[in-house]
């Protein structure tokens, strides 16, 4: 590749700074925002790929065909002054200064009033790229005391330094959450954090690429990271922080925010191939029902495996298997009865001898093979196949079509986009490009984000009024914008619960809120009793709580598998769906405020230096600390509690202990160790059989603690799926706890119209030794002194 090292000043356009390069290369330096820039570069007066389907600021929708890449709808372009001086260009705007040096080319970011960059280009040649091929590398300066996190769904510790990822995605069944890569996502976004402050860089690429985080040692150039790219555009947003969150939360606007996901998704799911494979399908499901109520294991969905599209031992998307289900509608009604939603798993590519293939090449539908003018071959499960083109207008219509005829006029309520990481690897395959052809291999992570795109959109235009929800395991930074995902197809095994925790945490700090992993391990061995409890007690409080599994002996993961631990897996359960009101208000807040509902310790604790060695615990939302059993024999477990006013409360019984510590609690099998930080206000209900916002008559508040001064907490309530949850269909409950002479006074705000079934919320409190007064304005929720929430 070629070094670019020379840059001549051009002028402004708009709010650009323009560079020339050399080799035909224009570089554009501009200020979006007051704490995010971007940085990008023509080649030959042009881009590679002229579109994105990723940024989305302030949840600016692309469309199918793509935002075009010059756009800056969405962002306000404060105004920028530019300074030119000593072989420098000065450009500075709002909060954020870039200062482009000449000769050797390269750019420092600073915020404004900060008299040390808190990112600068490698000052020995930062930009390259090919004259022969596509590629493209960017390669940055690195302190020391760096500290990375993020780059999607990775594997291994949750520092990131040293380590080297590629950025694709493959179908790696059974992986190792501590060394394998690539997985299944391509985001290419980096939060760094160390002694200049935290930013993120983002770089809008959808090709193979590689994140360097200090790896590679070159002695002529000192310590450095690097992002390179196979192919397309250099094309990068730099966001300023000056906090890790600040960053997290910025990344996700830019890309477009969350998905407000129906309450029932937060309730426990169960899906496993074997059942859908079997030949008695339809009646494994009915006993799946029965056994879910004789042993009162609530569960408020149930996820078809591909096996219900199967003929012999191969799976055709849209195609029911007659014999396994007679009667899908059916099926759906009977799930439906016994308060389990269905969704079905669906895969993007046709086999060789899918019964529809020859409606499909007839249509043109297909990634195509641009050498051959035939379908692009790929390999999948069972054979060879051929994957829809989502870039194809006529390809979404007939995928549309068979989501509604074959999936949602059976009673179907959601999507699964499964096996949809488009392994195509033909060099010559070609999308259509809403008639723009493009090669595949710019954007290929583009397909599974468009798949996902178009069955969220489906799911809503077939329920006007419910927020629909859909599944992805595949894609590209903004899938949050349409769909849950989850870390993939883990392997069985305690090393798997430590590293799919701190996989967990950056995929949250790279934008993916809703998550979570496979309960009891995906692939591998069947879990004994011990692991199989843990995976339970380990999974329950993630966004996500899917039991997900395939093993070769056919013996699956199932709530009741262990009889020896059905009560303690019942009650891990049962706690899960006890903390629902917290879960869901976050799960609201996320979406309001694009605040992560599952963050590392030092995320909510950024002065407590020790937080940022913890790597095996989390915080779920601001107040709830969970430290799961990740150790085989363990009955106890060692627990940091990060420095905090007032310190902490074991939620199970109340007892209290000082912050800035490590303690030693019991955690027996059953026993998930969660705490709660003094003064939070935590929601929770008795509803613990399943979600039923019209049946859901209870609602208390757990005060842990007096606060220092104020504590504030939202409860959020609608009817668990109105599309008007930011309307008259939401209940927002504020709730605000003073100190006021000799008294703490809990006040309550309330907006919105929605009316819960339960008319008062009963206030209940934990080592508060003096009287709360309640001031509530009169209305149809009422608040109301109870007992105290444990006695001695």
């Amino acid at each position: 590749m070629k070094a670019l090292t020379e840059g001549r000043y051009c002028g402004r356009d708009g709010i650009w700074a323009v560079f020339d390069l050399g080799w035909n290369t224009e570089l554009r330096v501009g200020i979006l925002e007051q704490d995010i820039g971007r940085v990008f570069m023509k080649r030959d007066g042009g881009y590679r790929l002229d579109r994105s389907w990723s940024v989305a600021p302030g949840g600016v929708e692309p469309s199918f065909e793509g935002r075009l890449r010059d756009s800056t709808e969405g962002f306000t372009c404060p105004d920028a002054s530019v300074t030119e001086q000593d072989g420098s260009v000065q450009l500075e705007g709002a909060g954020l200064k870039a200062v482009v040096t000449l000769s050797p080319f390269g750019i420092a970011w600073y915020r404004l009033g900060d008299d040390r960059p808190f990112l600068r280009d490698r000052p020995t040649q930062a930009y390259f790229l090919s004259r022969k091929t596509g590629a493209i590398q960017h390669v940055m300066a690195r302190d020391q005391h760096d500290r990375h996190y993020g780059v999607g769904d990775k594997a291994g510790p949750l520092d990131h330094t040293g380590r080297r990822f590629k950025i694709d995605a493959v179908d790696p069944c059974g992986f190792d959450a501590e060394l394998s890569d690539p997985l299944y996502k391509m985001i290419p976004f980096l939060v760094v954090d160390g002694l200049a402050g935290a930013h993120g860089v983002y770089y809008d690429n959808l090709a193979v690429g590689e994140m360097d985080l200090g790896c590679t040692i070159d002695n002529y150039h000192g310590l450095f990271r690097s992002y390179s790219a196979q192919d397309g555009d250099l094309d990068f947003y730099v966001v300023a922080g000056p906090g890790v969150p600040d960053v997290v939360r910025r990344f996700s606007w830019l890309t477009g925010g969350q998905a407000f996901a129906p309450k029932w998704t937060l309730g426990f799911a169960t899906t496993t191939m074997t059942i859908t494979d079997a030949p008695d399908a339809d009646a494994r499901i009915t006993d799946f029902i029965e056994k879910c109520r004789y042993h009162q294991i609530p569960c408020d969905s149930f996820h078809f495996g591909s096996g219900y599209t199967s003929i012999g031992h191969r799976r055709y998307a849209f195609n029911w298997n007659r014999d396994k289900f007679p009667d899908p509608a059916g099926t759906m009604r009977r799930l439906k009865e016994a308060g389990k939603q269905p969704v079905t798993n669906l895969k993007p590519c046709l086999l060789d001898d899918h019964p529809r293939l020859n409606e499909a090449r007839e249509q043109g539908i297909l990634v195509m093979d641009g050498a051959t003018s035939q379908p692009a071959v790929a390999q999948f499960w069972d054979g060879l196949g051929f994957h829809v083109d989502f870039t194809n207008p006529d390809g979404r219509a007939w995928w549309r079509d068979g989501i509604q005829t074959a999936l949602l006029d059976y009673g179907v309520v959601s999507v699964w986009n499964d096996n949809n990481e488009y392994e195509i690897w033909d060099e010559d395959a070609m999308c259509n490009g809403d008639g723009r052809p493009f090669p595949q291999t710019l954007a290929r992570a583009a397909q599974p984000l468009l798949m996902t795109k178009l069955s969220f959109e489906a799911q809503a235009a077939y329920a006007p009024g419910k927020r629909p929800y859909a599944v992805t395991r595949g894609g590209a930074a903004g899938l949050w914008r349409y769909a849950q995902t989850w870390s993939g197809d883990n392997e069985t095994a305690w090393k798997t619960l430590r590293f799919n925790l701190t996989q967990g945490l950056n995929m949250s700090l790279s934008g993916m809120f809703n998550i979570g992993h496979d309960v009891g391990g995906f692939h591998g061995p069947s879990p004994n009793a011990e692991l199989f409890c843990r995976f339970v007690e380990f999974c329950s409080l993630w966004p996500r709580f899917v039991m997900n599994s395939w093993k070769d002996t056919g013996i699956v993961n199932l709530p009741w598998m262990h009889e020896s631990v059905i009560p303690q897996v019942r009650g891990a359960i049962t706690l899960r769906y006890r903390l629902m009101p917290y879960l869901y208000t976050q799960m609201w807040w996320a979406s309001r405020e694009n605040e992560p509902v599952v963050r590392p310790l030092f995320y909510s604790f950024p002065d407590d230096r020790a937080a940022l060695d913890i790597q095996d615990s989390f915080m779920l939302g601001p107040d709830i600390l969970v430290a799961p059993v990740l150790e085989e024999g363990a009955t106890d477990r060692k627990v940091y509690l990060p420095e905090h006013p007032g310190g902490w409360f074991d939620f199970h019984d109340g007892r209290h202990f000082d912050g800035r510590q490590t303690i030693t609690v019991p955690a027996p099998l059953g026993r998930l160790p969660v705490f709660v930080r003094c003064g939070a206000i935590i929601p929770v209900t008795r509803q613990t059989d399943g979600i039923n916002p019209s049946a859901d008559t209870q609602r208390e508040l757990i005060i842990f603690g007096a606060p220092q001064d104020v504590a504030d907490a939202y409860l959020f309530e609608d009817d668990g799926d109105t599309s008007d949850w930011q309307g008259d269909g939401r209940l927002e409950l504020r709730f605000q706890l003073r100190r006021s002479d000799k008294n703490l006074v809990l006040s309550l705000n309330s907006v919105g119209s929605y009316r819960p079934a339960f008319d008062t919320v009963s206030v209940r409190a934990v080592a508060v030794d003096v009287p709360i007064r309640i001031e509530a304005p009169e209305g149809s929720i009422k608040v109301a002194q109870g007992a105290p929430a444990f006695q001695g």
